[in-house]
């Protein structure tokens, strides 16, 4: 009776707060918290889901079920943000720009053209930005309860190369598979057998021939779900401990037995295995000067004082001392612009394809990033075996990675189960 109550009261709240008519009443699908889904939010993110998988070549499941997992994920994003707002984090407009324009770099386009290329797959600008506010203020927000509280000693990557590096696993890659049949922490026993009888039909349908991503688009509970359930690919260190003794033993196409944990039931498929060897690395000794935007300063004459420098160290004068002089990264001015030595993914994308395409000592033309303009000089270049170092790193990250999925997937859940969610059944 309670819960009713408060689901009109919210309604009327959503009436009242818009200007829209009667109609509105039948737009509203779900209550979260004090917060309500409309039906056209969430035959928009639907519709958007649809385009992914149909990109992906991943088969549909039914209408109603798809539409049972978009409104999830919906709920559980809706949860997560209403958080992040009561924990007063806040995404600045200058943070939302950089953002933006390490996406673009990424994909090798301006942000005017990134823009462009949004607006021209029939995407809202606006709501492209609002949509990654949500997704930053979200990883901020797991960073704060989750990421925060994880560490991983040295004793830990040790034993894990003893343990698990003899038997070369280290180097080892897995492409992963993963549908979750959900159990609440507080359900009964019956809950739990159901759930555990529908993960052994699941696992029996997959070994029968059954499309893997179809089936966890179509039952999985897992966050992933709307991407068939891919985790992608994973060292053995990536892998959640649970996991880790069942998938070590599988072979490439195999599905696994039910595992259970606090979450539910975990049904594993091994899509692609393969071996890594060495790694070596090469290192690069740089300098730069940077100058950067703002008010005063646009592109294009940031570009033009970086060109006028660049002259003038062609034509004979010092880069340190005009790095010193006139760039705006402070940290390394102060050594005529030396960043030392760099090892590959230290650097911004667009900087370090700039530096990777410089001979030794020679000089580039401005760079754009998003902290500004950049000249470039690579002074050195030395390449090493880094197998040691990079595979107590990698383990390091690896291990760092597990435990903050592990507490991930515990912490949405209860999110979930502890939160005040009423959907309305008539649109299911």
């Amino acid at each position: 009776m309670i819960k009713s109550l408060l689901f009109s009261l919210l309604v009327f709240c959503a009436l009242a707060a818009s200007v829209a008519d009667a109609e509105v009443l039948d737009r509203i699908v779900a209550v979260v918290e004090d917060d309500v889904i409309l039906e056209d939010e969430l035959e928009r993110e639907l519709h958007a889901i649809v385009g992914k998988l149909r990109g992906g070549n991943v088969a549909m499941p039914p209408d109603y079920i798809l539409r049972k997992q978009v409104l999830e994920r919906m709920i559980v994003d809706k949860l997560q943000k209403q958080l992040a707002a009561k924990s007063g984090i806040q995404i600045s407009d200058e943070m939302l720009r950089n953002s933006v324009a390490e996406i673009a770099s990424r994909n090798g386009l301006s942000v005017d053209a990134f823009r462009e290329e949004i607006e021209r797959q029939g995407i809202s600008y606006k709501a492209f930005e609002d949509n990654l506010r949500n997704e930053i203020a979200i990883n901020q927000l797991r960073g704060r309860e989750i990421g925060s509280r994880i560490k991983v000693t040295d004793a830990e990557v040790a034993h894990f190369l003893e343990t698990q590096g003899k038997a070369g696993a280290t180097n080892s890659q897995f492409h992963l598979g993963h549908i979750l049949i959900a159990v609440s922490q507080s359900a009964e026993s019956t809950a739990i057998q159901k759930a555990y009888q529908k993960a052994q039909q699941v696992v029996a349908d997959l070994r029968a021939g059954k499309d893997f991503k179809q089936m966890a688009v179509s039952v999985s509970n897992d966050d992933n779900a709307l991407k068939g359930g891919d985790l992608g690919w994973r060292s053995i260190g990536q892998i959640p401990t649970l996991f880790t003794d069942v998938v070590t033993g599988m072979k490439q196409g195999e599905v696994s037995d039910p595992i259970r944990s606090p979450s539910g039931y975990h049904i594993i498929k091994v899509l692609e295995l393969e071996d890594s060897g060495h790694h070596v690395i090469t290192k690069t000794k740089v300098r730069h000067i940077l100058v950067k935007t703002n008010e005063l300063v646009d592109d294009e004459e940031a570009r033009k004082r970086l060109l006028a420098l660049r002259e003038r160290i062609v034509d004979g004068d010092d880069f340190t001392a005009l790095a010193r002089a006139h760039s705006d990264d402070k940290g390394s001015a102060v050594n005529g612009g030396s960043l030392d030595w760099v090892t590959p993914g230290a650097l911004v994308p667009p900087f370090e394809e700039a530096m990777n395409k410089l001979n030794i000592n020679e000089l580039s033309q401005p760079v754009q990033t998003q902290f500004g303009w950049h000249l470039i000089q690579v002074l050195g270049r030395e390449s090493q075996d880094n197998s040691d170092q990079f595979k107590k790193d990698k383990v390091r990250d690896e291990i760092r990675k597990r435990k903050i999925e592990e507490e991930t997937e515990l912490w949405l859940r209860r999110l979930r189960d502890e939160a005040y969610v009423e959907i309305d059944q008539d649109k299911f």
